[in-house]
């Protein structure tokens, strides 16, 4: 098989296979692995793609494996998730795949774009297309484009200009994608400017796709993300949003997280986290406190036991943005954020409500926030059953996830207090455990119900009642349970001195 590189720009050879090389081999070899690598897929595909493309052949029109798809071909990753591209218009296109598919759903189909599901694979088939932004709108103009050629000189990102024309199986590479995907390098098909102008969003999707691939992105590139970074603001907050988790959900977070802030982008997505580089960590033991964020974001990461958490990686990127606000300089020269977790929860909750997240995720991030420093008034162990009754009753559900958090949040280069306050947590959890064997301290309840206290004291619903019910939970976190006819006698006696 042949492989086209940058020299055979706009040549078609056939498909190379799979994962990309290593970019210190030499080239033969790398593309040779390459060749392999996506052969391996593409057969692993084939017998959906090629039963596709043969409807759409025999409809007269073109059909190729194109993009992201082809992309994590080469890389060796290629999913259940297939993207397609075709000359046929998106009525012509639902005509062929509705009598083969599970299932087809319209929608992308303002935007040219089919959806679809056949034995286990998602597909997505879009028109050939070119859109731009109006500057003053944040939805693209839409329009159809005549050749594959085409279409792919719209694309984001060179590695993401490659195709695979089905059944045949040539390789299309105008770009030279290949080449930089060897190089793991983000460069663009035509200039970044003409690019980014045409969808801003492809600024957030550089710094997304060198967090999940761990590429590089092209010093052109980068200079014209920060030169255009305020166009980012034309985009609507969901799709900035979604940018945002993909980046966050991937492998290597920091890298994209920093190209963000580094170009200007993160001034007009997450302002809260450019602010933190110019506020001094109160240990004095970080340049600043956004690399103590970073730090505490990749110790979160490396805690996760089910994949990635978006609540927990969210909880430990935004955990000291209260600081800024909050900082005050101590006659003694310290430098002390008081109450910068009450702060940074309210922060919190407005910056991921502007950027339209779920009212349930907001509200466990924001409360995750408020919470992290709780731990740091346990000191060397003398809290009360009560206190880690509390602890856990504010946690809630979040606790496994507060555990993560507080760990991480020890970034001292001091060896003897880090394993000092891992000690301290490790005792914490462990009361915690110990006290769940005797008590239900996952759903922490009064020892009577409502019902229970309406009958004892002889009074129907009301404001009354509610203060009962409050009165019974505390003693039941200050005491722990007690048996009914102990719980009756303080519901009594408590009713007593009520007038």
């Amino acid at each position: 098989m042949t492989v086209p590189g940058r020299a055979a720009s706009g040549r078609a050879g056939h498909v190379p296979s799979s994962v990309v090389p290593n970019p210190n081999e030499d080239t033969p070899s790398a593309l040779s692995q390459a060749q392999q690598r996506a052969v391996a897929e593409l057969l692993r595909v084939a017998p959906v793609a090629d039963d596709l493309a043969r409807r759409f052949q025999e409809a007269g029109f073109s059909l190729a494996l194109v993009g992201g798809s082809v992309r994590d071909a080469l890389l060796g990753r290629l999913g259940n998730d297939l993207d397609f591209t075709t000359d046929a218009r998106p009525e012509d296109v639902l005509k062929i795949v509705r009598p083969w598919a599970d299932a087809v759903w319209e929608v992308g189909i303002a935007f040219g774009t089919v959806g679809a599901h056949k034995g286990g694979y998602q597909i997505e088939i879009t028109t050939y297309r070119s859109e731009a932004y109006d500057r003053t709108s944040r939805k693209p103009e839409v329009s159809y484009g005549e050749s594959i050629e085409e279409d792919l000189v719209r694309r984001d990102f060179t590695v993401n200009a490659m195709a695979v024309a089905l059944p045949e199986k040539t390789f299309i590479d105008p770009h030279g994608g290949l080449e930089d995907l060897a190089a793991r390098v983000l460069r663009t098909p035509g200039t970044p400017e003409e690019s980014f102008s045409d969808d801003p969003l492809r600024m957030m999707r550089a710094a997304r796709f060198a967090a999940q691939l761990d590429f590089t992105v092209a010093p052109e590139v980068v200079t014209a993300m920060t030169e255009m970074a305020g166009r980012i603001e034309i985009v609507s907050a969901e799709r900035v949003r979604d940018e945002l988790n993909k980046l966050l959900l991937s492998a290597h977070p920091r890298k994209g997280l920093t190209l963000l802030v580094d170009t200007g982008l993160a001034e007009y997505v997450l302002p809260e986290l450019p602010a933190l580089r110019l506020e001094s960590d109160e240990h004095h033991r970080h340049k600043d406190v956004y690399e103590h964020t970073l730090i505490v974001l990749e110790q979160a990461i490396a805690l996760e036991e089910d994949g990635p958490d978006l609540t927990l990686r969210l909880a430990a990127l935004l955990h000291d943005i209260g600081k800024p606000r909050t900082r005050r300089f101590e006659k003694d020269g310290r430098v002390s954020f008081h109450h910068h977790e009450v702060v940074g929860a309210k922060m919190t909750k407005k910056r991921m409500t502007a950027l339209k997240y779920s009212n349930e995720l907001v509200k466990d991030v924001s409360r995750l926030v408020e919470l992290h420093l709780r731990f740091h008034g346990y000191g060397t162990g003398e809290w009360t059953d009560s206190a880690v009754r509390r602890y856990v009753r504010d946690a809630g559900p979040l606790l496994d996830r507060l555990h993560k958090l507080t760990r991480s949040d020890c970034t001292t280069r001091n060896k003897r207090k880090a394993a000092a306050l891992s000690r301290a947590y490790d005792g914490l959890e462990k009361r915690i455990a110990q006290l769940k064997e005797q008590e239900e301290l996952d759903a922490i309840r009064p020892d009577l119900d409502g019902n229970q206290i309406m009958e004892i004291l002889g009074v129907g619903p009301g404001p009354a009642i509610g203060k009962a019910y409050k009165h019974m939970l505390e003693l039941r976190l200050e005491h722990g349970p007690m048996d009914h006819d102990a719980a009756v006698a303080a519901l009594k006696e408590w009713w007593s001195t009520q007038s």
